[in-house]
């Protein structure tokens, strides 16, 4: 009998065989697990992001209705029928979404409407349709590689971004527009086609898995591994959600029945054996209607240099691992390792599945030496836009270290760390920009101060970071040749305005790279590197010396600031100088019985005459 199973991506099933009660009884352990750790939302915050969804779908259908007047006033069918299409991509539209995360939104609307009128509109829109108070904290973001306006509507975070369909003067009704149609990509610019490509590329991973609820489970699993060991953040230089997404499709369709289990143990056997840089892909490439660059490693030398390529799977087909260094696929695979020897405990029931979900190490145990990127700003608004490109560029520097010989691995921290200060003169903005918490406010300290984003802390302390790391050590360990630049134009107070008796705010963003040095090993000297980095980041047209500046500081375990350790995490110490005396002194203790133990038949010998020799002299 002839076979007619379908067959998932491009390679046929490894395996097709159903579920057995032990795999099945495993995913249950896992379902309970991740409600545990809180990763799925109430029934009431998901209705709450539908009610948004359905105001910004409304928002489009104004939008493109006032484009439409102001364009033909005299074209009453084109004004009545006109519409948009709202389209959600990333983790919500995967339906991977827990407590806190944001909604990735496309507008989509007609060829007659411009990205111009989307930027003119849609801000002065949101605050005018949406219910008082609703809409916070919103900025719009023009030059952007992907253009974009982020906002809290009811305080859930929206990332809204644009694209006209060019071929289309009138949409569809409501849920007929197909996004996956390649026809739709003709007439668009190289932006049009970017903001396209997410909705385009989630829906198709979403067609391309044999049972959508087997995957969403599996891939929320991995979604919370990745995020407690800290390497999920596709601009730092780890995987992203959506290549970690296409990962485990990858793995659901070479198991096309497996329970999600079964997904998750196979995803770390899969992947820690994978042989890069062969490409991880959903389905072959195909060609299209536009005469754009797809992945082709064998036409563009580029794409040769991928290390861990995963190929997006709509056209056109892209890499999305691009950023990954040599550092950063290091430390994913050693996870993998880790990961597959945890699931097979798992598996025979040695080991729970928290086990699996364990948080990382980064800031108590992995590392003894840190660089850490510090970004200012005199203002909160410049400091989004600085802060924002100097993370972009860490993967940068993480590939520069990738080749200092002493460097066996530069492992960049998955997010940023950001912090308020307020100071009253230079000297006090110089030890902020070096690293110095000394001055750090809460957020509510005053009223100009809008809340500061913090990862995974509360601060507490200092960060006594090395004022010399150039001098050697007294212990003998190698070290950092780090310094400021000696000619940059450092912000000074008399160019911030505002500044009272009660100090002026700045803003810093600090991103740590942990250093794990090779084998053998003396010294260290970065100062190259470092200061190519600086270079780089000083030659952006928008910095503005009179609002940002930048610091590349040495910093040692046990001068980590307090607040990127969490309640509980133990900070690493020096050892008591009490102590290493008492050491000392064991030792000599040690020495000194040694020499008796050695000695003692002499000294005996001689114990016995001194007696005569004594009672001679008295006599």
């Amino acid at each position: 009998m002839e076979n007619t199973e379908q067959i998932w991506g491009i390679t046929p099933p490894i395996a097709t065989t159903l579920p057995t009660a032990a795999e099945t009884h495993s995913t249950h352990l896992l379902l309970e697990e991740l409600r545990h750790q809180n990763t799925f939302e109430s029934v009431a915050e998901t209705k709450k992001r539908e009610r948004v969804l359905a105001d910004l779908q409304r928002m489009a259908d104004e939008f493109v209705r006032r484009v439409a007047k102001e364009r033909e006033p005299q074209n009453e069918v084109l004004i009545r029928d006109a519409r948009g299409e709202v389209f959600t991509y990333g983790s919500y539209c995967l339906g991977v979404y827990g407590p806190g995360s944001d909604i990735d939104t496309l507008v989509t609307a007609p060829k007659y409407v411009t990205r111009d009128d989307y930027f003119k509109y849609f801000p002065s829109l949101l605050q005018e349709m949406a219910p008082k108070g609703a809409i916070t904290d919103l900025t719009a973001v023009e030059d952007a590689f992907v253009p974009i306006i982020k906002f809290e509507y009811w305080g859930i975070s929206i990332d809204l971004i644009f694209s006209r369909i060019a071929t289309l003067k009138q949409f569809p009704p409501h849920g007929h527009l197909n996004l996956t149609n390649n026809e739709y990509l003709r007439g668009l610019d190289d932006r049009e086609l970017r903001s396209l490509n997410g909705t385009r590329v989630t829906k198709e991973i979403l067609n391309l898995v044999p049972e959508q609820s087997t995957f969403r489970l599996a891939l929320r699993a991995i979604k919370l591994w990745a995020q407690r060991r800290a390497i999920y953040a596709n601009i730092i230089g780890f995987p992203g959600g959506v290549v970690w997404a296409m990962m485990v499709a990858r793995v659901c369709q070479l198991y096309p029945r497996a329970a999600s289990a079964t997904i998750v143990a196979k995803f770390f056997q899969i992947m820690k054996a994978w042989h890069w840089p062969q490409p991880v892909q959903l389905k072959k490439i195909e060609d299209g209607p536009l005469n754009v660059r797809v992945w082709n490693p064998k036409i563009y030398k580029s794409d040769s240099y991928h290390l861990m390529p995963v190929i997006t799977p709509a056209y056109p087909q892209m890499c999305a691992t691009f950023n990954i260094t040599h550092s950063t696929m290091a430390v994913i695979q050693r996870e993998l390792e880790r990961g597959f020897d945890l699931t097979s405990k798992i598996r025979a029931n040695k080991l729970a599945w928290k086990d699996l979900f364990v948080k990382h190490t980064f800031f108590t145990s992995d590392h003894k030496y840190y660089l850490a990127i510090i970004a200012t700003s005199t203002t909160k608004e410049a400091h989004k836009v600085w802060s924002g490109f100097v993370e972009s560029k860490v993967r940068v520097l993480v590939g520069d270290l990738d080749r200092v010989e002493s460097v066996a691995i530069a492992r960049p921290f998955n997010k940023g760390y950001e912090r308020a200060h307020r100071v009253k003169n230079d000297q006090e903005t110089e030890e902020v920009q070096n690293g110095s918490l000394a001055y750090r406010v809460k957020d509510d300290d005053s009223q100009d101060d809008v809340k500061v984003k913090e990862n995974d802390a509360d601060g507490k302390g200092d960060d006594k970071t090395e004022t010399n790391p150039g001098a050697e050590q007294e212990n003998g360990q190698p070290n950092s040749n780090v310094k400021p630049e000696p000619t940059e134009q450092k912000i000074k107070m008399e160019d911030v305005a505002d500044a009272s008796v009660l100090g002026t705010k700045i803003y810093t963003t600090t991103h740590y790279v942990g250093l794990e040095l090779a084998q053998g090993a003396k010294s260290l000297n970065l100062s190259y590197q470092v200061d190519a980095f600086k270079s780089m980041c000083g030659q952006w047209e928008k910095y503005d010396p009179n609002l940002n500046y930048l610091s590349v500081q040495h910093v040692k375990n046990t001068n980590l600031p307090d607040d990127v350790f969490e309640p509980g995490e133990v900070k690493p110490t020096r050892p008591l100088k009490k102590a290493v005396a008492m050491k000392r002194n064991a030792s000599s203790e040690v020495r000194r019985a040694k020499w008796w133990m050695a000695n003692i038949a002499t000294i005996a010998g001689i114990s016995k005459i001194i007696p005569l020799i004594f009672e001679e002299a008295v006599n």
